[in-house]
């Protein structure tokens, strides 16, 4: 039942205009445009090399936070959520096939913009156990929080939140603009970020050959279990 609701999940959100521009063309047309044209100082070295690590963190922000909440929200709001809770399939089960689709989704993701990367020069470097621990607890913290808001707030509501959301991290979550150019105040603060977390411990490692990024992968942890704690408690299905 697992399986065939994750199947049901991924082809609803790969079927879906919006969902597609969020996950895919956005965070696409930003590593081309930015790693080929001088627009934004990304420091010494080539602009990909900094870029790429902070689109991938973009990528799974988009499909496990911004995706989820307004998929989620708005099958809340028209009642599937309801009638799926009454199917033979429990609540634990749907949870569990809509971060499994999430995963799917995601692993697409990192194929297609990694292909493209390396086509513009990309030369990444580092330990994959790392990159592969930073997105599966990024995964879990964006999740946990596109629940959250999904569950908490009425559709219209988390459309706008999530997409707001989206854009203020982008720009100020250390994807594209280095967290250097906030002076130092803003970049304490806006380190503690998820997204800022991932971009910077993915860039760490990918970019510069670090070992295992502890502070960034404690962040995450504390937003993953805020987040899916927060929205197992919070969570309603009506």
């Amino acid at each position: 039942m697992i399986a065939a609701q994750t199947a049901l999940e991924t082809k609803m959100l790969l079927r879906n205009g919006e969902q597609l521009l969020l996950t895919v063309v956005i965070p696409t047309l930003l590593l081309v445009l930015f790693s080929s044209v001088d627009i934004v100082d990304t420091g010494a070295g080539k602009a990909v090399d900094f870029l790429a690590p902070g689109i991938l963190a973009l990528a799974v922000m988009s499909t496990a936070f911004t995706g989820q909440a307004i998929a989620t929200g708005f099958e809340r709001r028209y009642g599937v959520l309801k009638r799926l809770a009454a199917s033979p399939l429990p609540r634990w089960g749907l949870m569990t096939a809509k971060t499994a689709s999430v995963l799917v989704t995601e692993v697409l993701q990192v194929i297609l913009l990694t292909v493209i990367a390396f086509a513009l020069g990309w030369s990444p470097h580092g330990n994959p156990a790392a990159v592969l621990l930073l997105l599966v607890l990024g995964t879990a913290a964006f999740s946990g929080l596109g629940l959250l808001m999904a569950g908490t707030l009425k559709a219209e509501a988390t459309l706008a939140a999530a997409n707001l959301v989206f854009l203020l991290l982008l720009v100020g979550g250390g994807v594209i603009v280095p967290l250097e150019k906030f002076g130092t105040a803003g970049q304490q603060v806006l380190g503690l970020l998820p997204i800022s977390a991932l971009s910077d411990g993915l860039r760490a490692v990918l970019q510069h050959g670090s070992g295992m990024p502890w502070g960034d992968l404690g962040v995450l942890a504390f937003w993953a279990v805020v987040g899916l704690a927060a929205a197992g408690k919070f969570f309603r299905w009506e």
